[in-house]
């Protein structure tokens, strides 16, 4: 039998948003947390590379089970690039495997590049990332040497600007989609230009709905335990831009038992909604229940979980 995992008193249940210092990947953040808060329910959404700082969710207790519900929105980064060079990783920290002039290459040319990434709608995968072939992450592969299978993955970029240009370095923003790779946008950029480019900083702004605004320093989390408590979102928090419908006591019981509950087709009704749509169910002390979605069983909308939330 596998060891049965540690429990805590002091077990939180809710998210943090955190703001990842550059550096130390995202499971040495959560491992300080995990291990000096005595969280031994831990996970987060969304990694960001030790290269990259800002926005990260931390997940905890039940709120685990809501990962993939808090990763999919879009994100907004801000960075900055070096033309004149290629690494493995696409980034500084890497290994360089190509330099290149680029005294033909003027701001207005960077420009127009990065405002050009709006209409990329594909991007090849990183070989030193944490995306799966077999089973195995492809860093793992790199690392050993092994052949790294090319993969390329679907992609919306909402917007991208420059800010500031001055050559070999320029700053950029841009909102895309989840799981977009910001390294292969650099790369891309230096390849279109034919004299490379590697990405220099990175800075998540955003990860719909939270914002660095949002995010607590990881010190200020690590140092105050106390009050580390006060920064946890409750779990029916969570999901702001979900519906939150509160439930009576018989139809909590219910939802807990399985049930699915009748969507009120009155708009505006307590239970309103129409096909497709999600929402929390919330019980009258305001706790989280479930995520639910309204789907059609035998020509009648129904309310059906999602994911429970009850324990």
């Amino acid at each position: 039998m596998g060891r049965k995992p540690k429990t805590s008193p002091f077990q939180k249940h809710g998210v943090l948003v955190l703001n990842k210092p550059s550096g130390p990947t995202s499971t040495d953040c959560l491992n300080d947390i995990k291990h000096q808060l005595k969280q031994f329910k831990i996970g987060h959404a969304g990694t960001l590379d030790p290269l990259a700082q800002g926005v990260l969710l931390v997940m905890l207790g039940k709120a685990t089970k809501l990962g993939p519900y808090l990763t999919g929105r879009d994100k907004v980064y801000s960075g900055s690039l070096i033309l004149g060079r290629t690494t493995d990783t696409y980034d500084i920290q890497g290994a360089e495997t190509s330099s290149a002039d680029i005294s033909d290459i003027t701001e207005e040319m960077v420009k127009n590049e990065i405002f050009a990434w709006k209409d990329l709608t594909k991007q090849e995968v990183p070989a030193y990332s944490a995306a799966k072939h077999k089973g195995k992450p492809l860093y793992e592969l790199a690392r050993k040497g092994e052949d790294v299978p090319v993969k390329i993955k679907d992609i919306e970029i909402n917007f991208s600007e420059p800010l500031e240009v001055s050559l070999p370095r320029a700053c950029f923003r841009v909102r895309c989609s989840a799981g977009t790779y910001i390294r292969s946008l650099v790369h891309s950029l230096g390849m279109r230009l034919g004299c490379g480019a590697v990405m220099d900083s990175l800075t998540r702004e955003e990860s719909e709905p939270y914002r660095l605004c949002d995010a607590y320093e990881l010190e200020d989390v690590l140092g105050d335990p106390e009050k580390f408590g006060e920064k946890v979102i409750p779990i029916a928090d969570t999901l702001p831009h979900w519906p939150k419908f509160t439930l009576s006591e018989d139809m909590a019981a219910d939802v807990m038992n399985g049930a699915r509950i009748p969507v009120d087709p009155a708009s505006g009704g307590a239970l309103y909604g129409t096909e497709g749509d999600r929402a929390m169910f919330v019980d009258q002390k305001g706790e989280a229940i479930a995520l639910v979605e309204a789907k059609r069983f035998n020509s009648e909308l129904m309310w059906a979980i999602l994911r429970g939330l009850w324990n």
